[in-house]
C-alpha cells in the first residue's frame, strides 16, 4: 500500500524552481516565527494564553477577556502552522523529485520534527511561566530549524555526489571557527535577554542570575570576534582568488554584521527599546544565515543533468 507522500510522488515532479521555492519558504517562515516569537515577549504577551495547548483551560482559542496580549500570542501560536504547511511543502517537493533525493527528503523531515519539538518546548515555556532558560531553550530550537532550513534550501541547488572543496583547508578551518563563535554569539544573546529587560510579560517573571549589562559586554566581545574573524576571510578570500559568489558570500556577511552592530549599540545606549531589539532579533537571523551560506559556498556538489526525461521510479511503490 502506498503512503500518500509517495502516491503525490508518481503524479507530480516539481521543477527545480519550485523545489528551491518551497525550500526557501521554510526559510522564510523559520525568520519570521523568529521574530514574531520576539514580538510575542516585546509586547509583553508571552502569558498571553495562559496554559497550553489550549488558550485557556475552558478554550481552545484565544477570547476577548484576554484582549490585546491575548490575541498577540495566540497569533503566533497560529504561524506555527503556516510554518508548518511551508515545511510540508518542502517535503513533497522533495519526496516528488525525480529521481527521488533520499537526503534532501531526509533534511525536510528534520525541520518538521523541530517543529513538532519545538512547539513542545513552546507549551513547557508557558507552564513555567516563562522561564528564561525555557525561554532561551525555545529561541535556540527556533534557530535550529533555521539552520536545518538553510541547509536544505542549499542543497536544493546542489548535486548528491561527495562534497568537493572550492578552497583551500586552512580557509575552511576559519569558516570553521566563524562559525563556532557566532553560535556562541546568539547563545550569549540568550543571557542578555534572560537577565535584561523584556521579560516576556507584565508580571514578575523571574530572570536570570546575573545583571544583564555584564552579560551584555560579554556578547558584545564575541561579536568582535565574529567580526574580526569575518574581515580575515574576506582578505583570505581574495588572496586565494576563490569563485566570485564565495566572495560575494563574506561581502554579505559583513554588511550584516556592520548593521547588526550598529543596531546593537544603539539600542544597549537608549535603553534597550522594544522595536531595535526586534530589529536585533531579525539582524542575528540574517546574520546566521550569511555565515552558513558562506560555510556552505565554501564546497560543491555538481548537478547531474538527466541525459533522458525521468521515467517513473520503481521504488516509489514500496514507499
Amino acid at each position: 500500500m502506498q503512503t500518500p507522500l509517495a502516491f503525490i510522488a508518481q503524479r507530480w515532479t516539481p521543477s527545480p524552481r519550485t523545489l528551491r521555492r518551497a525550500a526557501l519558504s521554510a526559510v522564510v517562515m523559520s525568520v519570521l516565527i523568529i521574530v514574531t516569537g520576539g514580538a510575542v515577549r516585546l509586547t509583553g504577551s508571552g502569558l498571553g494564553c495562559d496554559t497550553w495547548p489550549k488558550c485557556t483551560d475552558d478554550s481552545l482559542i484565544v477570547t476577548a477577556e484576554q484582549g490585546f496580549h491575548g490575541y498577540v500570542e495566540f497569533g503566533n501560536r497560529m504561524l506555527t502552522y503556516v510554518l508548518s504547511a511551508a515545511v510540508g511543502w518542502a517535503i513533497i517537493a522533495a519526496r516528488s523529485t525525480k529521481p527521488w533525493r533520499r537526503g534532501l527528503t531526509h533534511w525536510t523531515w528534520a525541520q518538521f520534527w523541530i517543529v513538532m519539538s519545538n512547539a513542545v518546548i513552546g507549551g513547557i515555556t508557558v507552564w513555567m511561566g516563562l522561564n528564561p532558560w525555557t525561554v532561551a531553550g525555545h529561541f535556540l530550537a527556533a534557530n535550529s530549524l533555521l539552520t536545518v532550513a538553510v541547509i536544505t534550501w542549499h542543497r536544493t541547488g546542489e548535486g548528491d555526489t561527495a562534497p568537493r572543496p572550492r578552497v583551500p583547508r586552512p580557509v575552511r578551518k576559519l569558516s570553521w571557527a566563524i562559525t563556532i563563535v557566532s553560535a556562541l554569539l546568539i547563545t550569549l544573546g540568550t543571557t542578555v535577554t534572560g537577565a535584561g529587560k523584556h521579560a516576556g510579560d507584565s508580571s514578575d517573571v523571574p530572570r536570570m542570575p546575573w545583571d544583564w549589562t555584564n552579560a551584555a559586554h560579554v556578547h558584545a566581545v564575541a561579536a568582535w570576534i565574529v567580526c574580526v574573524l569575518a574581515v580575515a576571510m574576506w582578505l583570505v578570500l581574495r588572496v586565494v582568488d576563490a569563485p566570485d559568489d564565495t566572495r560575494a558570500r563574506a561581502r554579505d556577511l559583513l554588511i550584516v554584521l556592520l548593521g547588526q552592530g550598529v543596531i546593537g549599540y544603539v539600542q544597549y545606549f537608549t535603553g534597550v527599546p522594544e522595536l531595535l531589539v526586534a530589529a536585533h532579533m531579525l539582524g542575528s537571523s540574517l546574520m546566521w544565515i550569511a555565515v552558513l551560506r558562506l560555510a556552505l559556498s565554501l564546497r560543491e556538489r555538481p548537478l547531474v543533468t538527466a541525459g533522458i526525461p525521468a521515467q517513473a521510479d520503481p521504488e516509489l511503490a514500496k514507499a
